[in-house]
């Protein structure tokens, strides 16, 4: 019998020591238990539409949200993903949008749920809800696990929403700074060390 990598290498470090400056804002079963409310509010919406929704995730952000979206929302869904880029490493928006990764799917006629981790200064929603209206679909709607509405700059619409936040920047269950911290089974504040 060979022994794991973790008992040959060390202790695995706890959760909570690895991540020591994330204050806990929504646990894991917080988060499942609100999305899985959310999947029934978009099939209440959606399930009398005659094409199969099109949920199209941004890019990484709700990576998360999106597939556990998908398998809560009781109807045959399809997924897509568009990644644009508006923070670089920083925890603050540049106020610059930029496209990075397209659709692959032709929206046209379909009904579309943009799926958001978070919606704060609404700048980068506006932008790619613009990029996807030109491309024709019967609908267009907005989830997002988080709505910062205080933060927000431009108005958009947030049509299925977990909760509603003040300014206190988070990551986890997908969010990040600077590429850390996405993979917290939780959404924390990030405090100063």
């Amino acid at each position: 019998m060979t022994e794991s990598r973790a008992s040959q290498t060390g202790p695995v470090p706890a959760l909570r020591e690895v991540h020591q400056n994330v204050r806990v804002l929504f646990t894991a079963d917080q988060i499942a238990a609100r999305v899985r409310e959310l999947g029934l509010d978009v099939a209440r919406e959606l399930g009398a539409t005659t094409h199969r929704p099109l949920f199209v995730g941004v890019l990484k952000g709700a990576c998360l949200f999106q597939c556990d979206l998908a398998r809560a929302t009781p109807l045959d869904v399809e997924l897509d993903f568009i990644s644009v880029m508006s923070y670089g490493s920083g925890t603050t928006s540049s106020g610059t949008v930029k496209l990075f990764s397209d659709l692959r799917e032709n929206i046209a006629g379909r009904h579309v749920v943009v799926c958001e981790g978070v919606v704060d200064s609404g700048l980068s929603l506006s932008f790619i809800l613009g990029h996807l209206k030109s491309k024709g679909p019967a609908s267009l709607r907005v989830a997002t696990l988080l709505d910062k509405v205080p933060c927000r700059k431009v108005q958009v619409p947030v049509d299925f929403s977990g909760w509603k936040i003040g300014a206190d920047f988070v990551v986890g269950y997908g969010m990040d700074v600077a590429e850390r911290f996405r993979n917290l089974p939780f959404v924390g504040v990030l405090e100063e060390a």
